[in-house]
């Protein structure tokens, strides 16, 4: 954990005039102190976003992070963690192809894929999903690929991480077909989806978004049990205010945590043992 004047300070940035940020900041401080410590449930760590990968994973279990789960989603990310994960006990993995490789996945590849989901500390499988946001012209071959995934998930009883983005509707009715639990990667759905979701067995993973100031998943969060949600942070990308515009990483994955404290007026200590709880209770760390 860092030193306790660094803290100090960044009760300055989150707002040092704001009574209730800063005696969460505290109750943070002292929660890590005693032990409670956080679990970021995606992230991605490439040699194409950090210059240092081994500092970074030094600094993130310095900031009370204490289990990281790395999202390898397609064949580069999948070749680089596999020589990684090892190296660190608390360097957990999910493999699977984003949405944005249907393209170019063959079935050898989804072979391929079903090896590698037996290796040692990969726990899930994903992130792989629907994105229809940038483009509609493949969405038949996007189905595919994610169906065909699920169904390895479904055959070797994995956690599935779910990308969906302006595909809300497809991703429900693909998900139904088949008996799978996970998480909804980066939520950011109405309530109504949420709900959905959940009834489905289904965790919401929260993260950066969370701090935007006119983010609309705060009220949200307002109406759901923390029984439902996971953390994350999704770094390098959507870095947490104060940091916003920087280079996401786990170690702010507290801020997150905060946001959640503010928001649903509980001590942070009670956030990280809740979603700790979730995660443990989805994925298969001990085994792995």
């Amino acid at each position: 954990m860092e030193n306790k004047g660094y803290l100090i300070n960044e009760v300055g940035i989150l707002g040092g005039n704001d009574k209730v940020k800063t005696n969460l900041f505290y109750l943070f401080y002292n929660c890590c102190k005693r032990g409670g410590e956080m679990i970021d449930t995606h992230c991605h760590l490439s040699k194409d976003d950090y210059d240092d990968i081994d500092l970074v994973i030094k600094e993130n279990k310095e900031a009370g992070v204490s289990k990281m789960i790395v999202s390898a989603c397609d064949k580069k990310s999948m070749l680089e963690i596999i020589s990684l994960k090892d190296k660190y006990d608390f360097l957990y993995v999910t493999m699977g192809y984003h949405p944005s490789e249907a393209l170019s996945v063959i079935d050898k590849d989804l072979q391929d894929l079903k090896k590698n989901l037996k290796l040692s500390k990969v726990v899930g499988v994903g992130e792989i999903g629907l994105d229809y946001y940038y483009s509609k012209e493949f969405i038949e071959k996007q189905k595919w690929l994610f169906e065909e995934q699920l169904k390895i998930a479904q055959e070797l009883d994995m956690p599935v991480v779910i990308h969906s983005r302006d595909a809300t509707l497809d991703t429900i009715n693909i998900l139904k077909k088949y008996s799978v639990r996970g998480i909804i990667h980066c939520f950011s759905g109405s309530l109504e989806t949420a709900n959905i979701y959940i009834k489905m067995g289904f965790y919401l993973g929260i993260g950066g978004v969370l701090t935007f100031k006119n983010s609309k998943l705060k009220e949200i969060i307002k109406s759901l049990s923390l029984d439902n949600i996971v953390l994350e942070t999704d770094s390098p990308y959507l870095t947490p205010v104060p940091y916003r515009g920087k280079k996401n990483s786990s170690k702010y994955l507290k801020y997150v945590v905060l946001e959640l404290a503010s928001i649903k007026e509980m001590d942070p200590k009670d956030v990280i043992e809740i979603t700790t709880r979730n995660a443990n209770s989805l994925f298969d760390f001990n085994n792995k």
